[in-house]
């Protein structure tokens, strides 16, 4: 399968189920707002390496997780119960991409480059995409972000500095999505850490028809504000 080539001019993406088997679709582009929009919406996201061409991709399956199937092993309940963590939203956006990163560039070199981190900067000002910041008294210790369309979470990256720190501020994060109503949690592609948590591939074709039906409800916008007190 050919992998496309963006233009720099035209904010238009091809159809994902051209992807090519790895789930590359097109190359070039930029992350400006407008662009990165239409591509959550056709179920598109960015991934590359810094100093690499900016990629565009579509894997299938895909790895979501609907809020109902979240599973909470017993080994994370005393962490609820004696209140180990707290958890806020939007107050540290920066931070957690920053902290993601790191995370990353610890292991095999990261794709949260600083072009990334302004992009999506420039997403959350524009209240598409938020953080979830997980706390030890005054210290961050665990966090993720991604973006909010209608009544669709799409995951991105989370880290640790504490042990599941990450794991209590995902949960917390389904959790709240699914009482507001909230159908789907993109996760990407598959990892043992999303598995354990209930997250499960699910046919691309299938998760495109997911998202068009998410696109007469309104962004999510106002749902966030109203719960982290704006």
């Amino acid at each position: 399968m050919p992998v496309f080539l963006l233009s720099d001019t035209k904010i238009i993406f091809p159809d994902p189920a051209l992807a090519h088997p790895d789930g590359v679709l097109a190359v070039g582009g930029d992350l400006s707002p407008h662009r990165l929009k239409l591509a959550y919406r056709k179920g598109i996201f960015p991934w590359f390496n810094e100093g690499e061409p900016l990629l565009w991709w579509s894997p299938d399956p895909r790895f979501v997780l609907f809020p109902s199937e979240l599973k909470v092993a017993k080994s994370m309940r005393p962490y609820f119960n004696q209140k180990k963590f707290s958890v806020t939203y939007d107050r540290s956006f920066e931070a957690v991409m920053f902290a993601c990163a790191e995370d990353r560039k610890a292991q095999t070199g990261t794709w949260i480059t600083h072009e990334m981190i302004d992009a999506y900067t420039r997403l959350h000002v524009l209240g598409y995409a938020h953080s979830v910041e997980v706390w030890q008294e005054a210290q961050l210790v665990g966090g993720l972000y991604g973006i909010a369309m209608g009544k669709v979470f799409f995951g991105e990256s989370m880290f640790a500095r504490q042990s599941n720190a990450s794991k209590f501020g995902f949960i917390t994060l389904v959790q709240e999505l699914q009482n507001r109503g909230f159908t789907l949690i993109d996760c990407q592609q598959e990892t043992r850490h999303l598995a354990s948590l209930g997250a499960r591939p699910i046919p691309r074709v299938q998760f495109l028809d997911l998202l068009r039906k998410n696109e007469s409800i309104p962004d999510g916008e106002g749902y966030w504000k109203e719960w982290v007190g704006e």
